[in-house]
């Protein structure tokens, strides 16, 4: 299959309407879309990724008026978060509707929706004219694609389009927050913090990354974000051993960065979650064998951080 790459929303909304599947950009990773009411478009998602059938979608929305379309009931909490993140990467875990085909949901009775706030996202869900189940637009198990040439290497020749939108901007996925449960329970944290998300509603906990039960959230039980090179965690610089073969990135400079293959130090928090899989897919490029990555404070955007190297280093 020849992949075919356009810049226009409404060319790749067709492709969705006619049962295939198109990769777009959203505000934290590429994602790839296929209608959520065709079960043999969603199954074609499982295929072209090699993702697990366990492993629930996300349904990706344009207007809040198709919320009733995929969900049974939207509690007052979701309401107040709906009104105050959405547009944005916030995924709610809401009750499935019935019509909801049970391939999007790994055949739970609930369902995650979000609203992209990216205008390129935004246009592309306005033509498709329909929920579009999206997970990231990856390799199952490989760093999620931060630009179009990433879905290229993963899915060229796999899928029918990629709509092309340059970099993405949070660079880790969006939060998934369960609001079927009491207080409201954060499955994966993402883009919008902990924090901000109980000033918003007060009380919200937050899931054990380490539990194996079937996964309410994508992202969440299986091994996940991983370059080829091994990720080896690090508090600080210092621990890490430079090589030829060896990369690093953090928020502090090693004694010797040009010992290193490649070496990322980011300014901020923001920058280093923006750059991550950006970075894990250069080293992979560059045949490194090892990629050290200091872990920074679990707090606000960090929280997300550390779990996606968390994650990555998981063998």
């Amino acid at each position: 299959m020849d992949t075919h790459l356009t810049t226009s929303p409404d060319e790749a909304a067709q492709y969705v309407r006619e049962g295939r599947l198109a990769a777009f950009p959203t505000e934290t990773v590429y994602g790839l879309g296929a209608d959520a009411f065709q079960p043999s478009a969603v199954q074609s998602i499982f295929t072209a990724k090699g993702r697990p059938a366990d492993n629930p979608l996300i349904v990706h929305l344009f207007a809040r008026s198709q919320l009733r379309q995929v969900a049974a009931a939207v509690p007052p909490v979701a309401e107040t978060l709906l009104n105050r993140f959405a547009p944005g990467p916030l995924t709610l875990i809401l009750p499935r509707a019935e019509a909801v085909p049970g391939i999007v949901t790994a055949g739970l009775g609930t369902v995650g929706v979000r609203f992209p706030v990216h205008d390129c996202a935004r246009a592309f869900l306005r033509a498709c004219d329909t929920p579009v189940a999206a997970p990231s637009a990856n390799r199952s198990g490989r760093p999620s694609p931060t630009h179009w040439t990433a879905v290229q290497e993963d899915l060229g020749g796999r899928i029918a389009c990629i709509l092309k939108g340059g970099r993405t901007e949070a660079g880790v996925e969006s939060t998934v927050l369960d609001c079927t449960a009491s207080p409201p329970t954060v499955l994966r944290p993402g883009a919008v913090s902990v924090e901000q998300l109980r000033a918003a509603v007060g009380a919200v906990d937050v899931a054990d990354a380490s539990e194996t039960d079937a996964a309410r959230s994508p992202g969440t039980k299986h091994r996940h974000y991983a370059p080829a090179a091994s990720v080896r965690l690090v508090q600080s610089p210092a621990a890490a051993e430079p090589g030829s073969d060896a990369a690093y990135i953090g928020l502090e400079a090693p004694a010797r960065p040009e010992a290193f293959r490649r070496c990322r130090v980011a300014d901020d928090v923001e920058a280093y979650a923006r750059d991550l899989f950006h970075f894990f897919r250069a080293c992979d490029r560059a045949d490194c064998s090892f990629i050290y990555a200091q872990v920074v404070a679990g707090e606000g955007l960090g929280r997300a951080l550390n779990d996606r190297l968390q994650r990555a280093a998981a063998r």
